[in-house]
């Protein structure tokens, strides 16, 4: 079994959550979860309403933050292919 890995403060990615995918700490709440929510217009308070106690404003930063250092990191990856 993989061990949990720390991705920052308040996301991990623990094999036996979620399938081993991204998720907010304590919860099954997965980062695409609320990146997409970002995405359709919904507003931290909303996303905060939405998953009591699981997301805080500092970890909806947090994963977009991470999200775009992959990006940044994996852009070349795209255009090689």
């Amino acid at each position: 079994m993989k061990p949990v890995i720390q991705l920052g403060k308040y996301i991990v990615a623990d094999s036996r959550i979620c399938h081993g995918k991204p998720t907010f700490k304590g919860s099954r709440v997965m980062v695409w979860q609320v990146l997409e929510a970002l995405e359709h217009g919904e507003t931290y308070e909303e996303i905060i309403a939405a998953w009591p106690g699981c997301v805080s404003r500092d970890a909806i930063s947090e994963a977009i933050r991470l999200s775009g250092e992959a990006f940044l990191l994996h852009a070349g990856e795209a255009v090689a292919a």
